[in-house]
């Protein structure tokens, strides 16, 4: 959403008039405005003496940067992907349900295919991690950039979905009683990887957004 031209000035022109930032955001917390309107406002101008309010660049979106997230996002979440199917696998294999006797032969096909992926996806993330994180060294304002939040958040989305769902099942399995070692080891799988991919994001975004 577009900021409100009529807050923006407002805070030029309260910062032009040597206003201190605690004032002008008591004063529009009051006013009713949000915590997240009034944080933009205030970081569209540098904190910088000088008689006028100075404007911060402004990020912009290039064809490369979003490409270059696509390719960073789509390949961790390949790699979170085959990394659960794996270890499914191994616990599968470790805790044989009689229930299902899968030949080894798919077994061993399915292992032989995950880890192939991983093979091509996680130096792919790594490697564009790497080159994510030089630009944004390089140039601090690009941590703002508008594709890396929207993919940020749709991960954090998707993390917290998935960990829902997996206390979900794993409430409604204890309360039928017919849970299983397997299950349970699954179940700690997925906690565990999601848990860890939406912790890392949250401390990443919140680190952005306390620059």
């Amino acid at each position: 959403m577009p900021m409100s031209t009529d807050l923006l000035d407002f805070t030029r022109r309260a910062l032009e008039n040597h206003i201190n930032r605690e004032d002008i955001n008591h004063a529009l917390t009051q006013a009713g405005w949000g915590p997240a309107e009034i944080n933009d406002a205030l970081e569209t101008f540098a904190d910088i003496e000088f008689p006028l309010a100075v404007p911060k660049p402004k990020p912009y979106i290039s064809a490369r940067e979003v490409f270059l997230y696509l390719i960073l996002f789509v390949s961790l979440y390949s790699c979170v992907w085959n990394v659960i199917t794996l270890l499914f696998e191994f616990i599968d294999r470790a805790f044989p349900d009689e229930m299902m006797n899968v030949a080894r032969v798919y077994s061993d096909d399915r292992i032989r295919w995950h880890v192939a992926a991983l093979i091509v996806t996680f130096p792919l993330f790594l490697f564009t991690y790497q080159a994510v994180s030089r630009r944004i060294a390089r140039d601090p304002i690009k941590r703002a950039s508008r594709p890396r939040k929207w993919l940020t958040y749709l991960t954090l989305f998707v993390a917290a979905f998935v960990l829902v769902g997996d206390f979900v099942t794993l409430i409604y399995t204890l309360l039928g009683g017919d849970q299983t070692l397997r299950f349970l080891l699954k179940t700690a799988t997925v906690a565990f990887i999601a848990g860890g991919v939406f912790l890392f994001f949250f401390n990443d975004i919140r680190k952005g957004e306390g620059e």
